[in-house]
């Protein structure tokens, strides 16, 4: 089935459900579900439930839309995206983009767990994405032109849109939040990085690495929606801090941040509208 087809039908059974028409959309990394918990006169929708709609297998991955109202403002949260390395293939990853465009969303937001690179960095800190490197070597619109729903060569020239991260920085100032500033490095996973690796990716210009993320935003720029990245570093990478990498470890960060997270979201949607 043409992809097309797949995104009208999962279409065909959301738009009845959502009583809203939000411009906004969240896409909430691992362990950061819970600024959906914030949002008032709420709608879930499993994912599920949606058709041809890929679930996540990762804890941390609630797998609901969450639509509703912050500070008033319409907006979609996405708890649980699905990754590369749990055998998915890049279309379904970026599916869920494809369906925020066909509700008619024109900025989204999207979060991430990510490891420092960055000496400079700590975990707990987060990290305004100003551009990124694809060191997964892999891409959504590779494909039949056929497939395609929106331009198969889009321009990635500015895949953060400068203006909404200029509205994110002033959001940080105003909260009292340290925000950095860096590249985003996308590898596939799921085995955490060697400490070769690390140096390499310092080497090439990155300041944080995760495993998600940048599939999504090439999707969103082919549909023409304004993205905004917000990274939380949740450890520092291998080679960069004692110990070994744990799953548990992200996550549990990730939920120590949450309050800070939730503030800048919050701040941030509010100096969008």
């Amino acid at each position: 089935m043409l992809l097309k087809n797949k995104v009208q039908e999962s279409l065909e059974y959301i738009r009845p459900l959502i009583p809203l028409q939000p411009e906004i959309a969240v896409i909430l990394g691992s362990g950061m579900g819970a600024f959906a918990d914030y949002l008032e006169n709420t709608v879930t929708i499993a994912a599920g439930d949606i058709p041809h709609y890929p679930v996540s297998t990762v804890p941390g991955h609630a797998g609901a839309w969450r639509i509703g109202n912050k500070n008033h403002i319409p907006v979609i949260c996405i708890q649980g995206r699905v990754h590369y390395y749990e055998g998915y293939t890049l279309e379904q990853v970026s599916y869920p983009v494809h369906l925020l465009a066909g509700l008619g969303i024109k900025t989204l937001i999207v979060t991430t767990a990510c490891g420092g690179l960055n000496p400079d960095f700590r975990p707990g800190d987060m990290m305004l994405i100003r551009d990124h490197i694809n060191f997964g070597f892999g891409n959504p619109l590779i494909g039949r032109p056929e497939n395609l729903l929106g331009p198969w060569f889009p321009d990635m020239s500015e895949p953060y849109d400068s203006a909404l991260q200029e509205i994110a920085l002033s959001a940080a100032a105003e909260k009292g939040i340290q925000l950095q500033r860096g590249v985003f490095c996308w590898v596939t996973g799921p085995s955490y990085e060697t400490a070769a690796e690390v140096r390499m990716l310092r080497k090439l210009g990155g300041d944080a690495v995760s495993m998600s993320t940048v599939p999504e935003v090439i999707v969103a720029n082919q549909r023409h929606i304004r993205t905004l990245g917000i990274s939380l570093i949740t450890n520092m990478a291998t080679g960069l801090a004692a110990g070994k990498l744990t799953h548990q470890e992200v996550t549990d960060m990730a939920h120590l941040a949450g309050e800070k997270l939730n503030a800048l979201l919050d701040a941030i949607i509010r100096k969008m509208s």
